[in-house]
């Protein structure tokens, strides 16, 4: 099988995930579908981070494309071009995956954050914005009864949790599929077997 050919898979399920990323973060601006709470800033400091939009979208965008523009059928060449050489291809696809790795690795952490410190909401004890889930470390999650703690967004409690799962779930997969990258592009270095006559990564 051609290194070539796996990489260029890698590619595409990296864009899809991606795309996948940017949507989920982008939601959690707009619980329950409105926008005031974005332009009134009542929201999650971890949903400002845009670890979804920033972490597991554009910066894994990045290494998709990379994947996807090493072509198949010309495993010595670079982007299409033959005289960039196999090193150039296999160094530019190892490369990129580390940059995966830190836009899916900054996806997974801010994402674990946001489901550990829980919602920014308005509660009716404290007649107040706060995070009312901070102390529980994470506990909250399992502790449905106190939910309701939030009156202000609707829902909120399930709506960040559904959507901080999501995307540490899509960045979890991102930074594998960089490793596993990282792991192809080095053994297509190595292995320097031959496919129609020419250098390959091919194993």
């Amino acid at each position: 099988m051609c290194f070539g050919r796996c990489t260029r898979c890698i590619g595409c399920k990296l864009l899809i995930l991606a795309l996948l990323s940017i949507v989920a973060n982008i939601l959690l601006y707009f619980p329950n579908g409105e926008t005031r709470f974005a332009s009134e800033h009542h929201l999650s400091k971890y949903v400002e981070c845009l670890h979804g939009i920033l972490g597991g979208g554009l910066l894994v965008l990045i290494p998709a494309a990379v994947f996807i523009g090493i072509h198949n059928d010309d495993c010595c060449g670079c982007f299409g071009h033959e005289n960039c050489g196999k090193s150039c291809a296999m160094l530019s696809s190892v490369l990129a995956a580390f940059v995966g790795i830190l836009g899916s690795g900054y996806c997974i952490i801010i994402s674990a954050l946001g489901l550990s410190h829980g919602p920014y909401c308005y509660t009716r004890l404290e007649r107040n914005w706060i995070y009312p889930f901070t102390e529980s470390s994470g506990g909250y999650l399992f502790e449905y009864n106190k939910w309701s703690k939030c009156q202000e967004p609707q829902n909120i409690v399930q709506w960040n949790v559904t959507l901080f799962s999501i995307l540490l779930v899509l960045g979890g997969i991102e930074f594998i599929l960089c490793f596993i990258q990282i792991i192809n592009g080095i053994l297509g270095g190595v292995c320097r077997l031959c496919c129609s006559h020419e250098e390959t990564f091919a194993c």
